[in-house]
């Protein structure tokens, strides 16, 4: 099987047979047990109806796992939360199924240093994620406009002071790599980022 320029899930089927499955920004490919899924994992007890979905985020390709599965979905080892963009050579592991994410127009290796950027939820302390959690209520999906809390109303909710929500910040900021970032708005990047990678959904909004 031969891979063009462009991204794809490569796996194989209950016989061992490979299959490529090309994606498109246009179409979002639903993982699961049912026949109507984009890819039917037949076979498989332990993989929900519809357990994961494959979809285009703005610069991403991103694999989506917010409650829809009962074993999980996990990405080269880790059980994901939410949403998880994808990088050339990551492993999606579905029940007993593995699908490999390739796309030769983006430089391999890339995996590494993005894992290093953006931390996972459990890599962050209670404080720092009720924190980012409050950060981000504003900009649940469907706010149009909004912009991220402010200190004041974070402080507001979480009954700390504004000193302890600075230093909680201070702590997100270098654990998604915008501590040396001169972006005027890195709390909207922080958002963004917290978003983008599933370690803030709607779901905790």
């Amino acid at each position: 099987m031969s891979l063009e320029t462009g991204p794809a899930l490569q796996f194989a089927d209950a016989q061992g047979r490979p299959h490529e499955h090309r994606l498109d920004p246009a179409e979002r490919v639903s993982i699961g047990r049912s026949p109507d899924a984009t890819i039917a994992l037949l076979e498989d007890s332990s993989v929900s109806r519809l357990h994961a979905m494959i979809e285009w985020v703005e610069t991403h390709w991103t694999v989506v796992d917010d409650g829809l599965s009962r074993n999980g979905t996990f990405v080269n080892g880790e059980r994901i939360t939410g949403r998880r963009p994808l990088h050339p050579g990551d492993k999606i592991r579905i029940g007993d199924r593995v699908l490999t994410f390739c796309d030769a127009s983006r430089p391999a290796g890339r995996t590494t240093s993005v894992t290093g950027e953006i931390p996972t939820r459990s890599s962050l302390t209670d404080a720092q994620l009720r924190v980012l959690v409050a950060l981000c209520r504003p900009c649940k999906r469907g706010s149009g406009y909004a912009v991220p809390a402010s200190n004041q109303q974070i402080a507001d909710e979480l009954v700390v002071s504004i000193e302890t929500v600075k230093t909680h910040l201070r702590g997100l900021f270098a654990k998604f790599g915008l501590d040396q970032n001169p972006h005027p708005n890195k709390r909207a990047l922080l958002v963004e980022r917290a978003m983008l990678s599933g370690v803030v959904t709607d779901r905790n909004l």
